[in-house]
C-alpha cells in the first residue's frame, strides 16, 4: 500500500478526463514564481475553492483503500458544510477498497470524471466511464476498483441518510449523464437545464445529485434564497456567480459551497456550456435543536 500511495503522490494530472466536459485539480505544484492571487474565498455564507489550490500537497488517504488520494472540498464543520462531505478521488491502477466505507447509516454517490471503475453493490458489478453515476444505499454492501490501465477519478459525496415515517430506503441508481434528457426550466428558450440522476418525485431520497447546463448567455436570473445546502462544482464553461453580496468568476474545477439561505444567481460566460455537479439536501423536515 505504502508504495501505491507514494507512486500516486508524485502523480501530476494523469486523471484521463475529456478537459472540454469533466475538469480536475491541477494536482502537481505551482512554481516558485507564481503568485498567489486567485479567488479563494471562505465566508459564513459561502466558499470558494479554485481549481488553482487542489494541488499535491492537500490530498488525503483513506484507510482500506489501495492506490488512492483525493481531495476533501466538503465537509460537516462549524461554519462550512452541514449535512454532506464530498471528495475529488483520484484511483491508480489496480486501486480500490473492498470496504469503501464502515459507517452502515451513510448514502453514497459516485459521479466518474475520467478513466473507468468497477463498482459492485449488493453483489451486482457495473462498469462506469466518464459521465456514470452510481448511488448507494445506506446499509449497501459495495466496493470499487479500477481494473483499467492508468489513472481514473470521480467525486464522491456522503450523507448521513434520515429515516422518515413512510418512506424506506432508497434502491440502487446505475445511470450515465449522457443517456438522461435535461429538464429544461420553463420560460428559458432552453437557455438553462437539469440532468437528474435521483427523481425528483421520489421523497426516499433526502439528497440529489445533478448535472446543472447553462448555455452561453443564459442565466439565473433572480437571487435564489433557500433553504437547501449546495455544492457546486464546475465541469466545464466559465460564468459570473453572485454568492451571497459578492460575484465570483469561476471556471472549471472551481468549486463552491453555500450555505442554506446564501443569495445565488449566475450569468454564463461562453463561449461554450456552463455546466456543474450540484449537491442539495431535500424532503426532510427541518432538524430542530439540538440536531437529532
Amino acid at each position: 500500500m505504502t508504495g501505491d500511495i507514494a507512486e500516486s503522490t508524485r502523480a501530476t494530472a494523469r486523471i484521463k478526463t475529456p478537459a472540454a466536459s469533466y475538469a480536475g485539480p491541477v494536482a502537481g505544484l505551482p512554481p516558485q514564481t507564481g503568485l498567489t492571487t486567485d479567488n479563494a474565498v471562505f465566508t459564513d455564507a459561502y466558499a470558494v475553492i479554485p481549481r488553482s489550490v487542489m494541488r499535491d500537497i492537500v490530498t488525503s488517504y483513506l484507510p482500506g483503500w489501495v492506490g488512492m488520494r483525493m481531495w476533501m472540498i466538503a465537509r460537516p464543520l462549524s461554519g462550512f458544510a452541514e449535512t454532506f462531505s464530498q471528495y475529488i478521488v483520484e484511483l491508480a491502477e489496480g486501486g480500490g477498497s473492498d470496504s469503501p466505507d464502515d459507517d452502515p447509516g451513510v448514502q453514497h454517490a459516485i459521479f466518474v470524471t475520467g478513466g473507468e471503475i468497477r463498482i459492485t453493490i449488493d453483489g451486482a458489478e457495473h462498469l462506469l466511464t466518464p459521465g456514470g453515476f452510481a448511488y448507494i444505499p445506506p446499509g449497501a454492501s459495495w466496493s470499487l476498483h479500477n481494473k483499467a490501465q492508468g489513472h481514473s477519478g470521480f467525486h464522491w459525496w456522503r450523507k448521513r441518510w434520515q429515516p422518515c415515517n413512510g418512506v424506506g430506503k432508497p434502491d440502487p441508481i446505475i445511470a450515465r449523464e449522457q443517456d438522461i434528457a435535461p429538464a429544461m426550466m420553463p420560460d428559458t428558450g432552453g437557455a438553462w437545464g437539469t440532468t437528474r440522476f435521483m427523481d425528483p418525485e421520489d421523497l426516499r431520497h433526502d439528497m440529489h445529485i445533478t448535472v446543472v447546463t447553462l448555455q452561453p448567455g443564459g442565466s439565473i436570473p433572480f437571487a435564489e434564497t433557500h433553504v437547501m445546502e449546495h455544492g457546486l462544482f464546475v465541469l466545464q464553461g466559465k460564468a459570473v456567480y453572485r454568492l451571497n453580496r459578492d460575484w465570483v468568476e469561476v471556471g472549471p474545477g472551481d468549486y463552491m459551497w453555500l450555505r442554506a439561505f446564501c443569495p445565488q444567481a449566475c450569468y454564463a460566460g461562453g463561449p461554450g456550456p456552463f455546466r456543474y455537479l450540484l449537491y442539495k439536501d431535500v424532503n426532510r423536515h427541518a432538524p430542530l435543536w439540538p440536531n437529532r
